[in-house]
């Protein structure tokens, strides 16, 4: 196979939650320049519409969902629209989160399980909800969105947010145990794992505590979001066909350390 088909997702069609904005945003983008249909979730139809209007000008076919991937129910509702109106999926990518800084000590435990329900209980109701049906399809590839901080303790100079850093390193050992149990499906998981880029959610903090951020990164500087695009269409596409199970850190070397 000549290596720009391997990359090629034409045809194709993936879901990314979290998608209106940010790293899903970006992620969204990439998976339509390489030929994907992209569904994108958000709780907010605004933004949503916003961003669907954005790569449709760009040439992708794109279908905006507003759903809570909390529950299961506003999952399912996303996966049988998606299969009315492509009648497939092939690509989950498991982006939705959201992050509250506290010292552990005075983590209170209603923005504990706010993270956690979003983070990794969200992310298990769209793999287990979108896991059926490509167990059916006897196909599939899921792409969780963890983060360094996930895979490494973070200097508390740099930020304090454990429920985080617990959400995140939990969506990591679901990609390691999907892939192992769901490769007789031909089904392969895995993960990506990016640091503090440059995004609306993390700017505050960047702009915060940056210099203390620098400091644990080799390559010296933030990463820009558009950097994650490669990484998770490599993972989604041909070119990644016998790697499942594995994490990806997107971090400029924090993680090397």
């Amino acid at each position: 196979m000549h290596i720009r088909e391997l990359f090629d997702l034409t045809g194709k069609v993936a879901i990314v939650t979290g998608g209106s904005r940010g790293l899903g945003k970006e992620m969204a983008i990439g998976l339509g320049e390489a030929g994907a249909k992209v569904v994108i979730t958000a709780r907010r139809e605004p933004e949503l519409l916003s961003t669907r209007d954005e790569l449709q000008s760009a040439g992708i076919d794109c279908l905006p969902i507003v759903a809570d991937v909390s529950e299961v129910d506003g999952v399912r509702s996303m996966l049988a629209q998606t299969l009315h109106t492509w009648g497939k999926v092939d690509i989950l990518v498991n982006n939705a989160g959201v992050v509250w800084a506290a010292p552990p000590e005075e983590m209170p435990l209603d923005r504990w399980d706010y993270v956690m329900n979003i983070n990794a209980r969200g992310t298990f109701i769209c793999c287990q909800e979108v896991g059926k049906e490509m167990i059916r399809q006897r196909s599939g590839n899921i792409i969780n969105v963890s983060s360094s901080v996930g895979v490494t303790a973070v200097d508390p100079d740099s930020g304090q947010f454990i429920a985080y850093q617990a959400s995140k390193a939990g969506v990591i050992i679901m990609a390691k145990q999907l892939a192992v149990e769901w490769a007789a499906y031909n089904i392969r998981v895995n993960a990506v794992a990016p640091s503090f880029l440059a995004t609306r959610l993390t700017n505050a903090l960047i702009e915060r505590t940056g210099e203390s951020m620098l400091r644990w990164i080799p390559m010296a500087r933030i990463g820009t979001p558009d950097e994650i695009k490669g990484t998770v269409v490599f993972l989604a596409s041909e070119a990644s066909s016998y790697i499942t199970g594995q994490v990806i850190c997107v971090d400029g070397g924090t993680t090397a350390w």
